[in-house]
């Protein structure tokens, strides 16, 4: 690239981080969030350090305006307007807006990574990824250069034209799938993709994680039927998660609880059972240990926010 293109870019990159400032606090007046486009969820909070607990699917998330801290495991990836987050496989998350107030509000949007798209245009890409590196996390932070951040851009300017959203809307999620493999991100998002490698592998252990949540977790049977020895299986998993395989499950199992208190009224005990938890006094102590509050009180600390 010449040094008149790279000023152009220079110059031009902080017009789009204001446009987009501008085009969400548009889209969004409120505090909240609302899916304003079909995968695109757009996020507002004039209050920082209030903690979200969630599964995160995959999924590409920018800021416009604040920055946010996620934690997965024991690691803890904070972005900003200057960088982006990527996230390849749903994975328990502690997230905390760092800096918000009702001047310049916390501004920001998730753009889910379907699987299926993101692993047909990788092969269609001709895009070469490192097929051998499969510890790759499978959650990362890194800044996001002028291209990636203009493609953004053009994906919000659609909330203004809703006739050319089925039309263009496509194209730009897969400019933008095409931007993250051209920054080196493909070993991560083949964790989406279909070939049988251990990132793949390890994948496939989350989904059964996840849709066996009450059930013992059996790491000898999980790591024999995926091909891999337990050992490796664990620095895999480790690897691709941040947690071991016992931690992802735990963290899973307790932000189901608090689903089932709150969205469906269980009781503790009955939430507990359901989730995997034969003894209500162990479930107790984990809970608290995890949210920093007992079950009850906990969730009517949330019902009263409400």
């Amino acid at each position: 690239m010449d040094s008149q293109a790279v000023t152009f870019e220079k110059q031009s990159a902080p017009l789009s981080k204001q446009e987009l400032v501008e085009r969400i606090s548009r889209a969004l007046p409120q505090d909240g969030y609302v899916e304003a486009l079909p995968g695109l969820v757009l996020f507002r909070s004039s209050i920082a350090d209030k903690t979200v607990f969630s599964v995160m699917e995959p999924a590409f998330c920018v800021i416009a305006q604040g920055s946010k801290e996620i934690q997965v495991g024991g690691e803890v990836l904070r972005y900003d307007p200057g960088h982006y987050l990527i996230t390849t496989v749903g994975l328990p998350t502690v997230g905390r807006i760092v800096e918000a107030s009702k001047d310049r509000p916390y501004l920001g949007l998730r753009l889910y990574l379907d699987p299926t798209l993101v692993t047909s245009f990788t092969l269609e890409s001709g895009i070469e990824t490192r097929k051998g590196d499969s510890t790759a996390r499978a959650m990362n932070v890194k800044p996001i250069e002028n291209s990636l951040l203009d493609a953004v851009v053009r994906m919000v300017r659609l909330l203004d034209r809703p006739n050319d959203v089925k039309a263009l809307m496509p194209l730009v999620v897969k400019e933008i799938i095409f931007r993250l493999l051209l920054e080196g991100q493909g070993a991560r998002l083949r964790h989406l993709a279909a070939e049988q490698d251990h990132s793949r592998r390890i994948s496939r252990a989350i989904k059964e994680v996840r849709e066996n949540i009450s059930q013992p977790l059996n790491i000898e049977d999980i790591a024999r039927r995926l091909g891999m020895s337990v050992s490796g299986f664990h620095h895999q998993f480790k690897s691709v998660t941040s947690m071991s395989p016992i931690q992802f499950q735990k963290q899973l199992r307790l932000q189901e609880a608090r689903r089932l208190m709150l969205g469906e009224d269980l009781d503790a005990a009955s939430a507990g059972v359901r989730v995997g938890y034969d003894d209500p006094s162990y479930f107790n102590r984990e809970y608290k240990k995890h949210f920093g509050s007992p079950p009850r009180k906990h969730i009517a600390n949330l019902r009263s926010n409400l």
